[in-house]
């Protein structure tokens, strides 16, 4: 049996996710692809339910060790209606800690069968040209370290190698790392800003409104900074004190190169 139909279901802010994602499906290389982009609240499907001869790769990024709080909502109504699903987290070189666990935990309360996971690393949220943290990642190496999950998942699949009833281990804890306290903070636009209105329309939870001038809602950002990487003018910026000395002790401490991680 082959793999006939294979669903992606990502949450990506600055792409890096979908291009793990992306990449294992080339891996793949089912008949039919459906890719649910829930990186923005319109994307989030009506309908989440699988069949049975469906694969399901579900990723998000790392932030801080968990996954982003919004990832649970844009994921409260999964079915997984025992389809086979492999979980991914991308993460910026630093550590993944519980967030593979947290997505396993979220797939299983949904009723999948978890028969695969994985850890990438993707360039960090937080690097610039003076605090570069895993820059052009994941790389062609990576890629290629997609691919041949992918190709693999299709082998086990067509196999009939995801039959075991034994559950999916991965590394983390419970209960889970205790999440930094939220903070009223984001990243501002600078007086020369062009006002385009591209952070606006990248913006995952809509917390930044573009008119006579760029406003940002503090309580609704959550630091995923994609709306530095498209502003591609330099008008938009990092300048929490907080926030920059995190990255530069990131930039200093996690220079060693990691490679991705799959579990079975």
């Amino acid at each position: 049996m082959t793999c006939s139909k294979l669903r992606l279901i990502c949450f990506s802010p600055t792409r890096t996710t979908k291009r793990v994602l992306k990449a294992i499906a080339e891996g793949v290389d089912a008949k039919e692809l459906t890719i649910s982009d829930v990186t923005k609240k319109d994307g989030v499907p009506d309908d989440f339910d699988c069949s049975k001869d469906d694969l399901v790769i579900i990723g998000a990024p790392v932030y801080s060790g968990r996954l982003p709080s919004v990832v649970l909502d844009r994921l409260a109504t999964l079915k997984g209606n025992s389809v086979p699903v492999v979980l991914v987290v991308v993460y910026g070189n630093r550590a993944y800690e519980d967030a593979l666990l947290e997505l396993t935990d979220i797939a299983e309360g949904a009723g999948f069968k978890t028969v695969a996971g994985a850890a990438f690393i993707g360039e960090h949220s937080f690097s610039t040209s003076a605090t570069p943290l895993s820059v052009g990642r994941p790389d062609f190496v990576d890629i290629d370290k997609a691919k041949s999950f992918g190709a693999e998942l299709a082998s086990k699949f067509s196999s009939n190698g995801f039959a075991s009833d034994s559950k999916l281990k991965v590394p983390g804890n419970k209960p889970y790392k205790t999440k930094s306290a939220s903070a009223s903070v984001s990243p501002i636009s600078l007086d020369n800003c062009e006002l385009c209105g591209s952070c606006e329309r990248v913006c995952p939870t809509g917390a930044i409104a573009v008119g006579a001038h760029v406003i940002t809602d503090g309580d609704k950002c959550i630091l995923c900074c994609a709306c530095i990487k498209v502003c591609t003018a330099g008008f938009r910026k990092m300048e929490i004190p907080k926030i920059l000395k995190v990255t530069q002790f990131l930039a200093d401490t996690c220079k060693d190169r990691k490679e991705p991680e799959i579990y079975y």
